[in-house]
């Protein structure tokens, strides 16, 4: 049985993909802060009080798991604030750049003993995080984080070829989730399905591109 963990798995597209990979045989460790009623009731492991950007969680996630093979790695945990020029705060700006930019890194570091040969990571990001791509502005805090997501999962990708580890990034769509006040075009259902095509195309040749969840690739 493949194993793959999944962070910010209690809701939205994190808990989709728990439910959905756990459906299709997987066994499914599912990392959260907040645990909530829907995911107890999948049958999942599930690791709840981790703070993806504390030093001191991200061990205790590690222990949770032990020396389990990973199979495939979903950092999904992200923060989004509506930041606008004139009104700009730097704490929410660091915090985004924490949980979006760093954390998935530190992640994937604590979790490298238990990602082997044809492992793969999926770093959940968003097109917002394209520099060619941005027509529209604002939202200063979360389109700098993920463009530095977008830079660190380009070079996991090169440091991890050799040991055949691949790395995709990947923006799910505009989703219908708390994030962004259930607005979007896709539902969390159907933005999961949409990643696990993708996450199961991914090979060591297509490791460190930039994929919409339809497929399409994305410019930086």
């Amino acid at each position: 049985m493949s194993n793959v963990v999944i962070t910010g798995a209690n809701r939205g597209i994190g808990f989709e993909l728990a439910k959905r990979y756990s459906e299709a045989g997987y066994s499914v460790t599912a990392v959260c802060r907040n645990n909530s009623k829907q995911l107890t009731e999948l049958d999942v492991d599930i690791i709840e009080g981790i703070d993806v950007t504390k030093t001191a969680d991200l061990l205790r996630m590690k222990e949770g798991l032990g020396n389990t093979r990973i199979d495939i790695l979903i950092n999904n945990a992200g923060l989004l604030n509506h930041d606008e020029l004139g009104d700009l705060d730097a704490r929410m700006l660091r915090a985004q750049y924490e949980v979006n930019a760093i954390a998935p890194l530190r992640v994937t570091e604590t979790l490298l003993d238990n990602l082997e040969s044809e492992s793969k990571v999926a770093l959940i990001t968003s097109r917002m995080g394209s520099i060619a791509d941005n027509g529209s502005g604002s939202r200063y805090g979360y389109r700098m984080s993920k463009a530095a997501l977008n830079a660190a999962g380009k070079s996991l990708a090169l440091d991890l070829k050799d040991k055949e580890i691949a790395v995709v990034l990947l923006h799910p769509g505009y989703v219908q989730t708390d994030m962004v006040g259930g607005r979007g075009d896709i539902s969390p259902a159907t933005a999961a399905e949409r990643l696990m095509q993708r996450i199961d195309e991914l090979t060591i040749e297509t490791s460190g591109r930039f994929f919409h969840s339809n497929g399409d690739e994305l410019p930086w």
